[in-house]
């Protein structure tokens, strides 16, 4: 019988060496061993992670080095699943067959293999990234400010398209008509990147930039290739939204518009009648089913005004005549029966209530048309297809930006654009005095800054503040002397906040401790003490000797911060001291601006 030779035993845990993958080296890859194992190349595996929403990570440990690019391996997986990876594949391919014919010269074969393009669409992807509604709102920053800066950019041939420059106009006019026709929009400030907005959308607040209207210069440093990729998710992020807000307030989308204003660049004013048409359209339907069993001859009253609204639709979408007065309605209409969600929309509607605007032609046209029907105002322009002429006399303010040397009417006001952005800040309706055409208008306050928090108000804010409280009416309805009395009663009715009640319960306290003294000189004068002036006055300066050189020698308040500082640990030591240099930086740059504003003020005399 003939023995084999035994095996070698391995160890359990044996690994050759150099192949250790454990810890970071096991959850991270570079971005080359990603492009390698997806087999794209890198501009695809660039435009996946943008569509995915997969981005570079830092792991603690970076084992091939500083100079990589690490991704999660799970992150490079997800991708490695993704049913749009096979798609882009097969279109890639495809481009290889167009790229074939056009080498042979095969122009038929060329032309039709164009014609007949694969495409794909997003919609899995962002139902996959936002489950829900309010998480596609608070992703919308960057996809609006996205979309309105291509939306003033220039079409470039072999960068941007005609077509794209177009959907990106179109989108961002619908968010804005949706804005304006349901007075969601809250702050707005002008600075020199452009126009901040900030709107109030089911709860969350969406802030967006859109540039300035001027010629914009591209050039060639920028990496058009990364933007446009996000421009196409961001374009079907914003598909989406404007699609769901547009069926929230029962309007079809997407809108059919005017093309007759369509043709003269009034595409946000034909929206705005679009919905407005809808909006009653709509209540005209519910009262319709409401009324449905009421009799023959009510029906055939509510299928005449049904037939007459349809008709009335219709010619505001294709028939409309350009100048006749009778026909065009105005921007902005009450409708029946629509919810206001809260006070601020019941605020905004109301600001420019009963007011007519007309624009001069060196306005910035589209702005202005979508913040004044936002809150309450009607608005029109000079040019074909505006609502009213200049001659209208129910105009109330008229927005120039030059001095006026023509005739001008007395009964309205010749105001500057700011006027209009600061009344919307500022919630009320400011004098127009420093607004007039041709001064200096007073400094455009940014909303957006907490000026307490800042520990620095502007002098024209204070002036603000004392405008806003000359303008409550006083005695407020159904409170009485004895709330006024006591600051507490009103704090907890809501009429007033807790640093207006710390300040008047203060104010209290100090009358009553003068009115306590008042009646003790009283009560010693009519015993017969005497009481001399000029001997408390002494008595008074030595007490207030004694207590600063008590003071002095021992303050609790530095004791008791020194002591807690040191039995803190080093990580919130540190902490503290970063607050205190924030603190002290902060106070420094309000000397600053005080010491500027005082040789401005020096200069000025």
């Amino acid at each position: 019988m003939v023995k084999h030779p035994a095996a070698p035993v391995k160890h359990k845990h044996y690994r050759p060496a150099g192949k250790k993958k454990e810890g970071n080296a096991a959850r991270y890859v570079t971005r080359s061993q990603a492009v390698k194992q997806l087999q794209v190349s890198l501009p695809l595996f660039r435009k996946l992670c943008i569509l995915k929403g997969v981005f570079p990570r830092e792991p603690k440990k970076k084992v091939k080095g500083n100079h990589h690019t690490y991704y999660h391996l799970k992150d490079v997986s997800f991708i490695q699943h993704e049913p749009l990876l096979e798609r882009l594949r097969e279109i890639r391919a495809y481009e290889r067959k167009v790229k074939k014919a056009d080498a042979k010269k095969n122009k038929e074969r060329a032309a039709l293999l164009k014609e007949r393009r694969p495409t794909y669409k997003l919609d899995r992807i962002i139902l996959q990234r936002y489950p829900k509604f309010v998480d596609a709102l608070r992703d919308v920053d960057d996809c609006l400010t996205m979309v309105h800066l291509f939306a003033a950019l220039p079409a470039i041939e072999d960068r941007i398209d005609v077509k794209r420059i177009h959907n990106c106009r179109r989108l961002s006019h619908e968010w804005q008509a949706y804005i304006s026709r349901t007075h969601k929009l809250r702050k707005v400030f002008v600075s020199v990147k452009g126009i901040y907005y900030q709107a109030e959308v089911k709860g969350q607040k969406v802030t967006w930039l859109t540039p300035h209207p001027l010629q914009q210069v591209l050039t060639d440093d920028i990496d058009f290739n990364i933007m446009l990729n996000f421009l196409e998710f961001y374009e079907a992020l914003l598909a989406f939204v404007n699609c769901h807000l547009y069926r929230s307030i029962d309007v079809k989308y997407p809108p059919i518009l005017d093309s007759r204003l369509e043709a003269l660049a009034a595409e946000l004013y034909a929206l705005a009648r679009y919905l407005d048409a809808n909006s009653r359209s709509a209540v005209l339907d519910s009262q319709a089913a409401s009324l449905s069993g009421s009799g023959n001859g009510e029906n055939k009253k509510i299928e005449t005004s049904l037939e007459e609204s349809e008709l009335r639709l219709a010619q505001l979408q294709h028939q409309l005549p350009s100048n006749e007065p009778g026909a065009l309605m105005h921007l902005v209409k009450d409708v029946s029966g629509e919810d206001e969600e809260d006070n601020d929309t019941k605020e905004c509607k109301q600001l420019f209530k009963d007011m007519k605007f007309f624009l001069n032609r060196e306005v910035y046209r589209e702005s202005l048309l979508f913040v004044i029907p936002a809150f309450g105002g009607t608005v029109s322009w000079e040019g074909d297809g505006a609502p009213f002429e200049e001659a209208d006399d129910s105009i109330t303010h008229q927005i120039v930006d030059r001095p006026m040397h023509g005739r001008q009417t007395l009964a309205r006001e010749y105001v500057q654009p700011q006027w209009v952005y600061d009344c919307i800040n500022a919630r009320i309706i400011l004098p127009t005095g420093g607004y007039l055409a041709g001064r200096d208008p007073p400094p455009h306050l940014s909303p957006f800054v907490d000026n307490e928090a800042e520990g620095y108000v502007p002098d024209y804010a204070e002036t603000i503040k004392k405008w806003k409280s000359a303008g409550e009416v006083l005695p407020l309805p159904g409170v009485g002397q004895e709330d006024l009395e006591d600051p507490q009663n009103l704090l907890s009715e809501g009429v007033i906040d807790r640093a207006k009640a710390k300040e008047a319960a203060e104010r209290k306290k100090k009358m009553m401790a003068l009115e306590k003294q008042y009646h003790d000189e009283l009560n010693m004068e009519l015993q017969g003490i005497q009481h001399s002036s000029s001997t408390s006055n002494v008595d008074n300066q030595n007490s207030a000797k004694e207590t600063t050189e008590d003071m002095e020698e021992f303050d609790p308040d530095t004791d008791r911060d020194n002591m807690s500082k040191m039995l803190m640990s080093r990580k919130k030591r540190g902490v503290l001291e970063a607050m205190e240099k924030g603190k002290k930086r902060k106070k420094d740059h309000v000397d600053v601006i005080r010491e500027r504003k005082r040789k401005l003020k020096e200069s000025n005399k």
